[in-house]
This record gives structure tokens, sequence and C-alpha cells, in this order.
């Protein structure tokens, strides 16, 4: 059985994920669809509407037929570290093939783009360096850099987001998983930031915002996302009376910074250059999480960065936490359907490494991690439902 890996968020479910899955089963002939998925904190730096178990479920009623779990560790960090993390973790598991979504559409640029930068990383670097002491964000540097080597522009332009995930892939499966076939599918009918749903391939942005606000969910959003994904919504909402976002979490965070000292701060993962003491100086003041962000941001340090950064805050994740660069040491299954079983039953032996169904009784630092951050997202929740929910992590996964 071959198996296509796609890495996901699925922030929530909608219709251009579900065409994703199935373009990604078209081009990779591939009997199982991988998804790997980060859990209740994203790339971004960001809470998940709604928790990944729920988030799973709709995967699998959506189309992927594995959802294993990407760990926190690699999943609140920047896109080089992201997808390197989701990489190597899909080539323990023997995925054949990752498909990912670009505005590009092909392949091919992806190669070259990646044999330019090899042949040129000097001039790469230096142009890098050079942007980053005047003052740019990395992201920016990093674009400015490839734009030296006309990689701004033509069949593969790397100033726009999904292109720029995509060459993180690439460049983790060349260095570290070279049986691996990359594949890319061409992004739908919206753009990676649409704050609004325009017909039934929108966003996720534009999705959340639409639910955020009306706390309900509209014509709009229910004509962008599966029914699978409508029904978990409706389930997570019934349970808890949430959708998660960031300003729910703000009185707990104002509440860590304004207890913790200048040393605490310090050795929380991502705090760099003093920026502890614009942290701590402008909590302060802060009125909303959104008021807070606008204080502390500056061209050096893009929302993105700061986010993780009070993702790291809330969960109290340490410098001395960092397992990025290291092998994953699990592989941890949130749902399956009958054509997943099969697959891991027939893999299985070839794994080296464990793979899991649960946090119950498993001792490893990385799921010590995992456990606190499950604990942090259902913080804003009451008690007894906090508990509840809680259980999910000791269950074993979900089965279709």
């Amino acid at each position: 059985m071959d198996a296509c890996g796609v890495i996901v968020e699925y922030n929530p479910f909608h219709n251009g994920h579900q065409y994703h899955i199935s373009q990604a089963r078209k081009a990779s002939q591939s009997t199982c669809i991988v998804a790997i998925m980060s859990g209740n904190f994203l790339q971004r730096g960001e809470p998940a509407i709604i928790d990944k178990f729920h988030r799973a479920k709709a995967a699998l009623k959506g189309g992927a037929d594995i959802i294993i779990e990407l760990p926190y560790t690699f999943a609140v960090q920047n896109s080089d570290r992201f997808a390197s993390g989701a990489i190597k973790t899909l080539h323990k598991f023997g995925v054949s093939s990752v498909c990912f979504g670009s505005e590009s559409g092909s392949i091919s640029p992806f190669l070259t783009a990646h044999k330019t930068i090899k042949k040129n990383n000097q001039t790469f670097d230096k142009m890098l360096k050079h942007n980053l002491t005047e003052g740019l964000s990395f992201p920016d540097a990093a674009t400015a850099a490839y734009g030296t080597l006309g990689l701004t522009k033509g069949n593969l332009d790397l100033s726009k987001p999904n292109n720029i995930l995509g060459f993180s892939y690439v460049k983790a499966i060349q260095e570290y998983a070279p049986s691996i076939k990359p594949l890319t599918i061409q992004r739908k009918n919206n753009d990676f930031h649409d704050e609004s749903i325009n017909g039934s391939i929108a966003s996720a942005t534009s999705i959340r915002k639409q639910l955020l606000q009306s706390e309900s969910i509209d014509n709009d959003v229910h004509n962008a996302i599966p029914i699978e994904t409508f029904e978990q919504l409706q389930s997570y909402k019934e349970k808890t009376s949430i959708w998660h976002d960031f300003e729910k979490y703000f009185p707990f965070l104002r509440y860590r910074v304004l207890t913790m000292n200048i040393k605490e701060l310090q050795d929380i993962q991502g705090v760099v250059e003093g920026l502890e003491f614009r942290i701590q100086q402008t909590a302060n003041d802060a009125t909303s999480f959104l008021d807070w962000m606008r204080k502390i941001k500056t061209k050096r340090y893009t929302w993105t960065r700061i986010q993780r950064i009070f993702i790291h805050i809330l969960t109290n994740t340490k410098k001395d936490e960092d397992y990025v660069d290291c092998s994953p040491t699990y592989i941890r299954i949130l749902a399956m359907n009958k054509q997943g079983q099969q697959y891991i039953n027939h893999h299985k032996k070839n794994v080296d490494v464990p793979i899991i169904t649960s946090l119950a009784n498993m001792n490893h630092s990385m799921l010590s991690i995992e456990e606190r951050a499950t604990k942090a997202y259902y913080s804003i929740i009451p008690a007894n439902v906090q508990r509840r929910m809680f259980k999910q992590e000791l269950q074993p996964p979900i089965i279709i």
C-alpha cells in the first residue's frame, strides 16, 4: 500500500481542503492519504478554533484515511522548522509522496529553485544577513534575498505564502527524505490571507473571521465547508460554549507576564534580543490581545513570530525544550478509517519509532509538552468541561 502525505492544520476543514485531498489521491495514485495535522496550537502561533480531535474527525469524514498529530514541538515554529518536523515524521511513517497546495501549481519550479539556492548558497546567505542587519524581519529578508536570485517572479514567486511554505517542504524532502516524491496542486479561487468568503472555496482565515464575528454558522460559512465540518463545529460549540481565539486567552497571558520575572521571560522559547522587556512593559497598558500585539509589533518582528512567543508563554515552553532539530521519537495516531488501519498493519513493522494512540501510560518529554499544551488550550472553558475534553487525550484514536 502506497501512502501520500498532506501537511495540514484544518482550522477548520473546508471545501478547499476536501479538493486538496481528492487531487492528492489522484496525483499520487496512492491508496492511502495520511494527513499530518498540527494539534491545538498552530504554525502561525494561534489557538485552533476547535480542538484537534474534532478537526481530525471532520478531516477523516472529508476524505483522509489517517490523521497523525504533528507534535507541538514542531507545529509552533517558523515555516522551515514546521516543514522539517512534518517531513521527518511522514518519512518515518513510510509515505512515498507528499502533496501540497501552492500558487504555482507545478513542482518543477520548486525543484529548480532548490538547485538555484544550493548553487548560490553563499550569495543567498550574504544577502539574507545583510537584509537582517537592515532591520527587516526574517521572512522579508529571505524574500528580498530570493529576489536577488530571480526567485520572486516567473514560474515560482517566493513572495507568495503557499509557495514559501511549499518550498520549505521541498527543501526538507531534499535534505531529510529524498525518497519522498514531492507533488503540488494549484490553490483554487482564494488567497491564503483572504478575509471575506467568496463562493464555495474560501480561505480558512475568512471562515474563522466569520464564525468568530457571528458566533454562529451562517449561510456563507455553511456553503464553504463540508457537512462533516459543520457537524464538528456545532458539536464542539455545544460541549464547550466557545470557539477559540486569542482574545479569550488575553487575561491568562497578561497575568502570566505580569507575574514572571525577566529571567523567566528570557527562558521562554522564541524570546530574544531584549523582547522580554518590551513584552512586560507593554503588558501594563494592554487592553486586549490585539492592542498588546500592536504595542509590541515592530518592523523586525513579524506578527506571527510574536504570536508564537505568546503561545510559548501560555504553555510555559522554554528554550531548553527545543527538540525541533531532533528526529521524531513517536508517531501519534489521532484518527483513522479501515483503509488507514490496513496501511498501519501493513507498514508498522517498518516504522522504527513507537506508534502511539493516546497519552495514557506514556512517558516522554515531548509528550509532557503536549499534555501541558492541551491543558493550556482548554484552560478557558469551565473546569468540569476541561476534564471531560482532556480525557480525549487518554482515549484510543477515532475510528470511522
